[in-house]
Protein backbone atom coordinates (compact mmCIF):
# COMPACT_ATOMS: atom_id res chain seq x y z
CA UNK A 1 0.00 0.00 0.00
CA UNK A 2 0.62 3.39 -0.78
CA UNK A 3 -0.70 6.27 1.39
CA UNK A 4 -1.55 9.29 -0.25
CA UNK A 5 -1.31 12.40 2.47
CA UNK A 6 -0.75 15.85 3.50
CA UNK A 7 1.41 15.18 6.83
CA UNK A 8 -2.18 14.63 8.74
CA UNK A 9 -5.00 12.37 8.44
CA UNK A 10 -2.25 9.98 6.46
CA UNK A 11 0.06 8.99 9.45
CA UNK A 12 -3.72 9.27 11.60
CA UNK A 13 -5.09 6.65 9.33
CA UNK A 14 -1.79 4.41 9.26
CA UNK A 15 -1.31 4.39 13.11
CA UNK A 16 -5.19 3.47 13.66
CA UNK A 17 -5.76 0.69 10.91
CA UNK A 18 -2.36 -0.46 9.29
CA UNK A 19 0.55 0.29 12.27
CA UNK A 20 -0.31 -3.53 13.54
CA UNK A 21 -1.63 -5.35 10.65
CA UNK A 22 1.19 -7.43 9.37
CA UNK A 23 -1.29 -8.17 6.43
CA UNK A 24 -0.57 -4.52 5.05
CA UNK A 25 2.65 -3.34 4.20
CA UNK A 26 2.95 0.34 3.87
CA UNK A 27 5.88 1.04 1.57
CA UNK A 28 5.71 4.71 1.32
CA UNK A 29 3.67 7.80 2.35
CA UNK A 30 3.24 10.86 -0.38
CA UNK A 31 3.13 14.40 0.84
CA UNK A 32 1.19 17.14 -1.21
CA UNK A 33 -0.30 21.07 -0.22
CA UNK A 34 2.18 21.58 2.34
CA UNK A 35 5.92 22.88 0.82
CA UNK A 36 8.84 21.10 2.39
CA UNK A 37 6.68 18.23 4.48
CA UNK A 38 8.47 15.05 1.83
CA UNK A 39 11.39 13.52 1.49
CA UNK A 40 11.12 12.74 5.59
CA UNK A 41 11.02 9.78 7.29
CA UNK A 42 8.47 8.42 9.33
CA UNK A 43 10.10 7.18 11.75
CA UNK A 44 10.52 3.91 13.37
CA UNK A 45 8.80 4.83 17.09
CA UNK A 46 5.92 5.95 15.33
CA UNK A 47 5.57 3.34 12.40
CA UNK A 48 6.17 0.44 15.42
CA UNK A 49 7.57 -3.25 15.19
CA UNK A 50 6.95 -4.00 11.90
CA UNK A 51 8.77 -1.19 10.17
CA UNK A 52 11.83 -1.05 11.84
CA UNK A 53 13.43 1.42 9.26
CA UNK A 54 10.37 3.38 9.34
CA UNK A 55 8.50 4.47 6.04
CA UNK A 56 10.17 6.80 3.49
CA UNK A 57 7.50 9.78 2.70
CA UNK A 58 7.77 11.12 -0.94
CA UNK A 59 6.63 13.68 -3.38
CA UNK A 60 2.88 12.52 -4.94
CA UNK A 61 4.40 13.42 -8.34
CA UNK A 62 6.73 10.49 -7.82
CA UNK A 63 3.17 7.77 -7.49
CA UNK A 64 2.93 6.08 -10.56
CA UNK A 65 6.59 5.04 -10.98
CA UNK A 66 6.56 4.17 -6.85
CA UNK A 67 2.78 1.92 -7.60
CA UNK A 68 4.88 0.50 -10.71
CA UNK A 69 9.09 -0.18 -9.03
CA UNK A 70 7.07 -1.28 -5.88
CA UNK A 71 4.14 -3.84 -7.33
CA UNK A 72 1.76 -1.56 -4.76
CA UNK A 73 -1.85 -3.65 -5.25
CA UNK A 74 -3.67 -0.41 -3.25
CA UNK A 75 -3.31 3.55 -3.18
CA UNK A 76 -5.40 4.86 -0.14
CA UNK A 77 -6.38 8.66 -0.35
CA UNK A 78 -5.65 10.24 3.50
CA UNK A 79 -6.20 13.79 3.14
CA UNK A 80 -8.70 16.53 2.35
CA UNK A 81 -9.88 19.52 1.01
CA UNK A 82 -9.80 18.08 -2.26
CA UNK A 83 -12.75 18.93 -5.22
CA UNK A 84 -14.36 15.70 -6.38
CA UNK A 85 -12.69 16.13 -9.59
CA UNK A 86 -9.34 16.03 -8.38
CA UNK A 87 -10.00 12.81 -6.48
CA UNK A 88 -11.46 11.07 -9.11
CA UNK A 89 -8.13 12.36 -11.19
CA UNK A 90 -6.09 10.60 -8.05
CA UNK A 91 -8.02 7.81 -8.71
CA UNK A 92 -7.23 7.56 -12.39
CA UNK A 93 -3.66 7.59 -11.89
CA UNK A 94 -3.34 4.83 -9.50
CA UNK A 95 -5.56 2.80 -11.36
CA UNK A 96 -3.80 3.03 -14.52
CA UNK A 97 -0.63 2.63 -12.81
CA UNK A 98 -2.23 -0.94 -11.84
CA UNK A 99 -3.13 -0.31 -8.02
CA UNK A 100 -6.69 -0.12 -6.43
CA UNK A 101 -7.77 3.15 -5.31
CA UNK A 102 -9.29 3.28 -1.62
CA UNK A 103 -10.79 5.62 0.74
CA UNK A 104 -11.30 4.47 4.49
CA UNK A 105 -14.75 5.16 6.18
CA UNK A 106 -15.07 7.43 9.29
CA UNK A 107 -16.11 4.46 11.43
CA UNK A 108 -12.73 2.78 10.75
CA UNK A 109 -10.56 5.77 11.80
CA UNK A 110 -12.70 7.20 14.32
CA UNK A 111 -11.09 6.59 18.40
CA UNK A 112 -13.71 6.33 21.26
CA UNK A 113 -13.22 9.11 24.14
CA UNK A 114 -14.51 8.26 27.17
CA UNK A 115 -15.47 12.01 27.77
CA UNK A 116 -18.14 14.06 25.65
CA UNK A 117 -16.96 14.83 22.26
CA UNK A 118 -18.09 17.78 20.31
CA UNK A 119 -16.56 18.04 16.69
CA UNK A 120 -16.37 21.10 14.89
CA UNK A 121 -15.63 20.40 10.69
CA UNK A 122 -16.39 22.13 7.29
CA UNK A 123 -17.19 22.24 4.14
CA UNK A 124 -14.28 23.97 3.16
CA UNK A 125 -10.90 25.73 4.55
CA UNK A 126 -11.78 28.71 5.62
CA UNK A 127 -15.74 28.36 6.52
CA UNK A 128 -15.14 29.72 10.06
CA UNK A 129 -13.90 26.00 11.51
CA UNK A 130 -11.57 27.69 14.13
CA UNK A 131 -13.83 31.22 15.49
CA UNK A 132 -16.71 28.21 15.67
CA UNK A 133 -14.21 26.11 17.95
CA UNK A 134 -13.85 28.92 20.09
CA UNK A 135 -17.36 30.01 20.40
CA UNK A 136 -18.55 26.11 21.16
CA UNK A 137 -15.25 26.05 23.87
CA UNK A 138 -16.62 29.63 25.23
CA UNK A 139 -20.31 27.50 25.60
CA UNK A 140 -18.74 24.73 27.73
CA UNK A 141 -16.23 26.44 29.71
CA UNK A 142 -19.67 28.96 30.68
CA UNK A 143 -21.07 26.26 32.27
CA UNK A 144 -18.43 25.45 34.79
CA UNK A 145 -17.04 22.86 32.73
CA UNK A 146 -13.06 22.26 31.60
CA UNK A 147 -12.15 22.02 27.61
CA UNK A 148 -9.41 20.35 25.88
CA UNK A 149 -9.18 21.50 22.51
CA UNK A 150 -7.81 19.11 20.09
CA UNK A 151 -6.37 20.30 16.71
CA UNK A 152 -5.98 18.42 13.22
CA UNK A 153 -2.76 17.64 13.07
CA UNK A 154 -0.14 19.90 11.74
CA UNK A 155 3.06 17.67 12.22
CA UNK A 156 6.02 19.83 9.52
CA UNK A 157 8.54 19.51 11.94
CA UNK A 158 10.25 16.74 14.02
CA UNK A 159 7.50 13.89 14.29
CA UNK A 160 9.26 11.91 17.32
CA UNK A 161 8.98 15.49 19.01
CA UNK A 162 5.80 16.03 18.02
CA UNK A 163 3.80 13.11 18.74
CA UNK A 164 2.24 14.55 21.63
CA UNK A 165 1.99 18.18 21.65
CA UNK A 166 0.08 20.60 24.97
CA UNK A 167 -0.07 24.13 24.66
CA UNK A 168 -1.37 25.66 27.94
CA UNK A 169 0.56 28.96 27.76
CA UNK A 170 2.44 31.01 24.56
CA UNK A 171 5.40 30.02 26.27
CA UNK A 172 4.71 26.53 25.27
CA UNK A 173 3.77 27.63 21.82
CA UNK A 174 6.83 29.53 21.65
CA UNK A 175 9.13 26.46 22.48
CA UNK A 176 7.76 24.10 20.33
CA UNK A 177 9.18 26.05 17.36
CA UNK A 178 6.23 25.76 15.64
CA UNK A 179 5.29 27.28 11.94
CA UNK A 180 3.08 30.20 11.10
CA UNK A 181 0.10 28.02 10.48
CA UNK A 182 0.53 26.38 13.80
CA UNK A 183 0.65 29.57 15.40
CA UNK A 184 -2.39 30.88 13.68
CA UNK A 185 -4.64 27.44 15.13
CA UNK A 186 -2.76 27.57 18.91
CA UNK A 187 -2.64 31.35 19.85
CA UNK A 188 -5.61 32.62 20.06
CA UNK A 189 -7.54 29.75 22.23
CA UNK A 190 -4.80 29.54 24.79
CA UNK A 191 -5.32 33.31 25.33
CA UNK A 192 -8.63 32.56 26.10
CA UNK A 193 -7.38 29.57 28.39
CA UNK A 194 -8.00 26.87 26.47
CA UNK A 195 -5.19 23.64 26.70
CA UNK A 196 -4.84 22.95 23.21
CA UNK A 197 -3.26 19.28 21.76
CA UNK A 198 -2.00 18.81 18.67
CA UNK A 199 0.55 16.61 17.30
CA UNK A 200 0.97 12.92 15.58
CA UNK A 201 -0.22 9.55 17.42
CA UNK A 202 -3.85 10.79 18.40
CA UNK A 203 -4.65 7.47 20.73
CA UNK A 204 -1.73 9.02 22.90
CA UNK A 205 -3.19 12.64 22.30
CA UNK A 206 -6.95 11.82 23.33
CA UNK A 207 -5.53 10.25 26.49
CA UNK A 208 -3.90 12.57 27.60
CA UNK A 209 -6.63 15.43 26.83
CA UNK A 210 -8.70 13.28 28.89
CA UNK A 211 -6.98 13.63 31.73
CA UNK A 212 -7.00 17.36 31.50
CA UNK A 213 -10.72 18.06 30.41
CA UNK A 214 -14.48 17.36 30.99
CA UNK A 215 -15.44 17.89 27.35
CA UNK A 216 -13.12 17.69 23.99
CA UNK A 217 -13.37 20.21 21.54
CA UNK A 218 -12.28 18.61 18.28
CA UNK A 219 -10.89 21.50 16.11
CA UNK A 220 -10.81 19.90 12.36
CA UNK A 221 -8.19 20.93 9.71
CA UNK A 222 -9.20 22.04 6.43
CA UNK A 223 -12.33 20.09 5.98
CA UNK A 224 -11.63 16.54 7.14
CA UNK A 225 -13.66 14.27 9.23
CA UNK A 226 -13.06 14.21 12.70
CA UNK A 227 -10.54 11.60 14.03
CA UNK A 228 -13.02 11.11 17.28
CA UNK A 229 -16.38 9.91 17.48
CA UNK A 230 -18.19 12.61 18.38
CA UNK A 231 -21.30 13.25 20.56
CA UNK A 232 -21.78 16.26 18.72
CA UNK A 233 -20.86 16.61 14.61
CA UNK A 234 -20.89 20.62 13.63
CA UNK A 235 -20.43 21.42 10.01
CA UNK A 236 -19.50 24.46 9.16
CA UNK A 237 -20.58 25.78 5.18
CA UNK A 238 -19.34 29.10 3.89
CA UNK A 239 -22.40 31.90 2.63
CA UNK A 240 -19.55 33.22 0.42
CA UNK A 241 -19.13 30.02 -1.64
CA UNK A 242 -22.62 28.34 -2.64
CA UNK A 243 -22.34 25.00 -4.16
CA UNK A 244 -18.87 23.55 -2.89
CA UNK A 245 -21.12 21.66 -0.13
CA UNK A 246 -21.77 19.19 -2.82
CA UNK A 247 -18.46 19.49 -4.44
CA UNK A 248 -15.54 19.05 -2.14
CA UNK A 249 -14.25 15.84 -0.86
CA UNK A 250 -14.81 15.15 2.49
CA UNK A 251 -16.91 18.54 2.77
CA UNK A 252 -19.80 16.67 1.45
CA UNK A 253 -18.89 13.81 3.95
CA UNK A 254 -19.26 16.26 6.79
CA UNK A 255 -22.24 17.71 5.71
CA UNK A 256 -24.19 14.13 5.45
CA UNK A 257 -22.41 13.05 9.01
CA UNK A 258 -23.53 16.51 10.38
CA UNK A 259 -25.60 16.75 13.93
CA UNK A 260 -25.92 20.85 13.39
CA UNK A 261 -25.12 22.73 9.88
CA UNK A 262 -23.85 26.53 10.32
CA UNK A 263 -23.95 28.71 7.51
CA UNK A 264 -21.38 31.41 8.22
CA UNK A 265 -20.71 34.54 7.22
CA UNK A 266 -24.47 35.69 6.19
CA UNK A 267 -24.00 39.04 7.31
CA UNK A 268 -21.72 39.20 3.74
CA UNK A 269 -23.64 36.76 1.78
CA UNK A 270 -26.46 37.22 -1.20
CA UNK A 271 -29.57 35.74 0.71
CA UNK A 272 -29.88 33.55 -2.89
CA UNK A 273 -26.80 31.92 -2.19
CA UNK A 274 -27.43 31.00 1.38
CA UNK A 275 -31.28 29.81 0.08
CA UNK A 276 -28.95 27.20 -1.90
CA UNK A 277 -26.69 26.12 0.86
CA UNK A 278 -29.86 25.40 2.93
CA UNK A 279 -31.27 23.24 -0.10
CA UNK A 280 -28.40 21.66 -1.00
CA UNK A 281 -27.94 20.65 2.81
CA UNK A 282 -31.31 19.49 3.08
CA UNK A 283 -30.78 17.11 0.40
CA UNK A 284 -27.66 15.61 1.87
CA UNK A 285 -28.49 15.66 5.78
CA UNK A 286 -32.68 16.04 6.16
CA UNK A 287 -32.21 15.53 9.68
CA UNK A 288 -29.42 17.93 10.55
CA UNK A 289 -30.57 21.60 11.97
CA UNK A 290 -29.71 24.56 10.56
CA UNK A 291 -28.06 27.45 12.00
CA UNK A 292 -27.37 30.73 10.84
CA UNK A 293 -24.04 32.61 11.69
CA UNK A 294 -21.96 35.66 11.53
CA UNK A 295 -18.41 35.99 11.37
CA UNK A 296 -17.75 39.73 12.64
CA UNK A 297 -14.67 41.36 11.69
CA UNK A 298 -13.32 42.96 15.06
CA UNK A 299 -10.02 45.56 14.19
CA UNK A 300 -7.68 46.25 17.16
CA UNK A 301 -8.51 50.07 18.58
CA UNK A 302 -6.04 52.30 17.35
CA UNK A 303 -5.47 55.39 15.27
CA UNK A 304 -8.27 56.07 12.12
CA UNK A 305 -7.13 54.02 8.86
CA UNK A 306 -9.28 56.56 6.21
CA UNK A 307 -6.87 56.92 3.57
CA UNK A 308 -3.92 55.44 4.76
CA UNK A 309 -2.27 52.89 2.54
CA UNK A 310 -2.56 49.27 4.15
CA UNK A 311 -0.79 46.21 3.36
CA UNK A 312 -3.24 42.84 4.51
CA UNK A 313 -1.81 39.85 5.70
CA UNK A 314 -4.07 37.57 5.69
CA UNK A 315 -4.54 33.81 7.02
CA UNK A 316 -1.99 31.71 4.60
CA UNK A 317 -4.21 28.15 4.02
CA UNK A 318 -7.05 29.98 3.48
CA UNK A 319 -5.84 31.64 0.83
CA UNK A 320 -3.65 29.26 -0.86
CA UNK A 321 -5.90 25.17 -1.14
CA UNK A 322 -8.86 26.89 0.30
CA UNK A 323 -9.57 29.15 -2.67
CA UNK A 324 -10.61 32.39 -1.36
CA UNK A 325 -9.08 35.65 -2.85
CA UNK A 326 -8.92 37.90 0.85
CA UNK A 327 -9.76 37.23 4.57
CA UNK A 328 -10.86 38.96 7.80
CA UNK A 329 -7.88 41.84 7.07
CA UNK A 330 -9.13 42.66 4.15
CA UNK A 331 -12.65 43.26 5.29
CA UNK A 332 -11.53 45.49 8.14
CA UNK A 333 -9.18 47.41 6.11
CA UNK A 334 -11.69 48.08 3.33
CA UNK A 335 -14.47 48.87 6.24
CA UNK A 336 -11.74 51.48 7.86
CA UNK A 337 -11.32 53.49 4.82
CA UNK A 338 -7.76 52.18 4.46
CA UNK A 339 -6.83 51.82 0.44
CA UNK A 340 -5.17 48.06 -0.05
CA UNK A 341 -1.75 48.21 -1.48
CA UNK A 342 -0.74 45.31 -4.19
CA UNK A 343 1.75 42.96 -2.55
CA UNK A 344 2.66 41.00 -5.53
CA UNK A 345 5.13 43.41 -7.61
CA UNK A 346 6.93 42.90 -4.49
CA UNK A 347 7.19 39.24 -3.53
CA UNK A 348 10.02 37.82 -2.74
CA UNK A 349 11.41 34.08 -3.12
CA UNK A 350 9.08 31.79 -1.83
CA UNK A 351 6.12 34.10 -1.57
CA UNK A 352 6.26 35.61 -5.03
CA UNK A 353 6.37 31.57 -5.82
CA UNK A 354 3.21 31.33 -3.95
CA UNK A 355 1.27 33.67 -5.88
CA UNK A 356 2.31 31.53 -9.26
CA UNK A 357 0.91 28.79 -7.74
CA UNK A 358 -2.20 30.30 -6.33
CA UNK A 359 -3.47 32.69 -8.81
CA UNK A 360 -6.61 33.41 -7.32
CA UNK A 361 -5.16 34.93 -4.43
CA UNK A 362 -5.98 38.34 -4.68
CA UNK A 363 -3.84 41.64 -3.51
CA UNK A 364 -2.94 40.60 -0.28
CA UNK A 365 0.07 38.97 1.98
CA UNK A 366 -0.78 35.27 2.70
CA UNK A 367 0.96 34.87 5.94
CA UNK A 368 3.25 31.55 5.01
CA UNK A 369 6.06 30.81 7.18
CA UNK A 370 6.41 26.89 6.67
CA UNK A 371 9.91 27.14 7.35
CA UNK A 372 12.94 29.55 9.36
CA UNK A 373 13.53 30.88 4.89
CA UNK A 374 10.14 31.18 3.74
CA UNK A 375 9.33 33.41 7.61
CA UNK A 376 12.46 35.49 6.11
CA UNK A 377 11.21 35.37 2.51
CA UNK A 378 7.54 36.92 4.48
CA UNK A 379 9.96 39.66 6.59
CA UNK A 380 11.68 40.59 3.41
CA UNK A 381 8.35 41.02 1.35
CA UNK A 382 6.61 43.19 4.02
CA UNK A 383 9.78 45.65 4.21
CA UNK A 384 9.30 45.85 0.52
CA UNK A 385 5.68 47.09 0.36
CA UNK A 386 5.13 50.82 0.21
CA UNK A 387 2.67 51.42 2.70
CA UNK A 388 1.63 53.15 6.16
CA UNK A 389 -0.17 50.28 7.97
CA UNK A 390 -0.12 46.57 8.04
CA UNK A 391 -3.39 44.99 8.62
CA UNK A 392 -2.82 41.08 10.00
CA UNK A 393 -6.24 38.89 9.28
CA UNK A 394 -4.38 36.06 10.71
CA UNK A 395 -5.09 34.83 14.54
CA UNK A 396 -1.38 34.90 15.78
CA UNK A 397 0.63 37.53 16.31
CA UNK A 398 2.72 38.75 13.46
CA UNK A 399 4.87 40.77 15.09
CA UNK A 400 5.88 38.66 17.46
CA UNK A 401 7.27 36.52 14.79
CA UNK A 402 8.64 39.03 12.26
CA UNK A 403 9.98 42.76 12.22
CA UNK A 404 6.50 44.37 10.47
CA UNK A 405 8.53 47.67 10.51
CA UNK A 406 5.72 49.70 10.32
CA UNK A 407 1.88 50.06 12.42
CA UNK A 408 0.45 47.19 12.82
CA UNK A 409 -3.17 46.54 13.21
CA UNK A 410 -4.46 43.21 14.01
CA UNK A 411 -8.05 41.99 12.59
CA UNK A 412 -10.19 39.19 14.09
CA UNK A 413 -12.94 37.12 13.18
CA UNK A 414 -15.63 36.32 16.10
CA UNK A 415 -18.45 34.05 15.77
CA UNK A 416 -22.19 35.29 16.18
CA UNK A 417 -25.56 33.43 16.09
CA UNK A 418 -28.04 35.09 13.30
CA UNK A 419 -31.95 34.11 14.56
CA UNK A 420 -32.99 30.92 15.47
CA UNK A 421 -32.14 28.21 15.91
CA UNK A 422 -29.06 28.84 17.61
CA UNK A 423 -25.78 26.91 17.95
CA UNK A 424 -26.42 27.97 21.73
CA UNK A 425 -29.48 27.03 22.45
CA UNK A 426 -29.05 23.22 20.08
CA UNK A 427 -26.18 22.59 22.42
CA UNK A 428 -27.65 23.74 25.94
CA UNK A 429 -29.70 20.37 26.98
CA UNK A 430 -26.53 18.43 26.12
CA UNK A 431 -24.11 20.64 27.72
CA UNK A 432 -26.19 20.73 30.53
CA UNK A 433 -26.71 16.37 30.99
CA UNK A 434 -22.62 16.27 30.85
CA UNK A 435 -22.77 19.10 33.19
CA UNK A 436 -25.40 17.05 35.41
CA UNK A 437 -23.33 13.89 35.02
CA UNK A 438 -24.46 12.39 31.99
CA UNK A 439 -22.41 10.43 30.02
CA UNK A 440 -21.69 10.11 26.17
CA UNK A 441 -24.27 9.11 24.05
CA UNK A 442 -22.30 7.42 21.12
Amino acid sequence: MVILGAGGRDFHDFNVVFRNDPTFEVVAFTASQIPGIDHRTYPPSLAGPLYPNGIQIVPEADLTDLVRSKAVHEVLLAYSDLSHNEVMHKASTALAAGADFRLLSPELTSLRSAKPVIAVCAVRTGAGKSQTSRYVAGLVTGTGLSVALVRHPMPYGDLEEMRCQRFATLADIDGARPTIEEREEYEEPVRMGTVVYAGVDYAEILHSAETDADVIVWDGGNNDVPFFASDVHITVADALRPGQELAYHPGELNVRLADIVVINKVDSADARDIEKIERDVRELNAAAPIVRAESPVVLDPGPSLIGLRALVVEDGPTLTHGGMAFGAGTVAATSAGATLVDPRPFAVGSIGDLYERYPSVGPVLPAMGYSDSQVRDLEQTIAAVPCDVVVCGTPFDLGHLVNVGQPLRRARYSLRDNGTPSLAELLAPRIDRWRDGGGTNR
